[in-house]
């Protein structure tokens, strides 16, 4: 691996860019990507954006997002394996977009690389990316390990659920405000069991119980559910709020899930790059969601996923990255590249 691409994520993991703070790692790469070839600057919600090649070409379009969540090692090297908040998910991936663009074949397309904010909350720099860009193939940064390929995300719906009853002995048989919510919690497991269509995680609901708190006399829970990409989140919503007990509820987030063909230029580009290094591709369904959840069903175009690192370190005080890996990742991103590239010229 060249000193160079190291020394780019060494420092992309050194800034500090927990969800809505991203500004300094924004204008660092703003900054740096102009001495790689790009022309740069900051939209207007913080999005990095780097381009390379005519502007009027097809657009080949990589995004990775910007922000982490809070904590994470500390930064530094032990032998092979970099550590640091971000190293996997997501700044690893991102740093490998940029090193792959900045190398490949630029005739005749264009290479636009974005560094998105707000990811790891509600997808603020992806909402406005797909309103802002129509490219003709893309791809999301997020970790997969360097011989696979993300093909689908759950989707999550974020509940806030509330609920008030009068003060009473606790030796009275009247519905207690902390009863309220936990049987409004067990209408939400039901549900979500009573839908399941597949054994794997990813074609099942799955509800979690983020927080509770109360009392007797007033009570709140909130709850995230993973959805697959053929769940009815309207008929859900009306479930619930025929099941509020009188509670308040308000839904946060509705973000669908999403599933890519896999038989589209983006996949098959990735997959070659991958058996040219010896390695049998492995497509990957996850439980979790990304900002593919966003932008694919604006944009409608050939996508995949695609970074080095394990996702299982994900948000871990263990977060590190094999450089290895990292190299091998740069070498099959931009062979897809080219691959995507000699596509669009015809």
């Amino acid at each position: 691996m060249s000193e160079r691409a190291e020394t780019l994520l060494r420092r992309m993991v050194e800034i500090p860019s927990v969800s809505g703070d991203e500004q300094r790692l924004a204008h660092f790469l703003v900054e740096e990507l102009r001495d790689w070839g790009f022309t740069t600057h900051l939209d207007e919600v913080g999005n990095a954006i780097a381009r390379r090649g005519d502007p009027d070409a097809p657009m080949i379009l990589l995004t990775g997002h910007l922000d982490t969540v809070p904590g994470g090692p500390l930064v530094r090297r032990d032998g092979d394996l970099l550590y640091g908040r971000g190293t996997v998910d997501a700044k690893g991936p991102l740093a490998t977009m940029i090193c792959a663009a900045a190398d490949a074949d630029v005739r005749g397309v264009q290479y636009v690389v974005a560094g998105v904010v707000e990811e790891e909350t509600y997808g603020r720099g992806a909402t406005h990316l797909a309103e802002c860009f129509r490219p003709a193939v893309a791809v999301v940064g997020e970790p997969n390990g360097w011989s696979g390929v993300g093909i689908g995300y759950k989707g999550r719906i974020m509940l806030r659920y509330t609920v008030s009853r009068p003060a009473v002995h606790t030796a009275s048989p009247a519905e207690k405000a902390s009863e309220a919510a936990a049987a409004f919690w067990q209408d939400v497991v039901g549900y979500c069991a009573s839908v399941s269509t597949g054994e794997k995680a990813f074609d099942r609901p799955i509800p979690t119980l983020n927080e509770v708190t109360g009392d007797i006399e007033h009570a709140a829970l909130v709850i995230s559910v993973r959805v697959p990409p053929a769940f009815d989140l309207p008929a859900f919503e009306r479930h619930l709020r025929s099941a509020t007990r009188d509670g308040e509820l308000v839904v946060d987030d509705r973000t669908p899930g999403v599933r890519v063909d896999h038989r589209g230029a983006a996949v098959r580009a990735l997959c070659a790059g991958i058996r040219a290094r010896g390695a049998r591709p492995t497509l990957k369904l996850k439980t979790g969601t990304a900002d593919l959840n966003i932008v694919a069903p604006r944009w409608q175009v050939p996508m995949a996923v695609y970074g080095p690192g394990d996702s299982a370190l994900d948000h871990t005080d263990d977060e590190h990255i094999a450089l290895t890996e990292y190299a091998t990742a740069i070498e099959v991103l931009r062979d897809a590249l080219d691959l995507l590239a000699a596509g669009l010229r015809g």
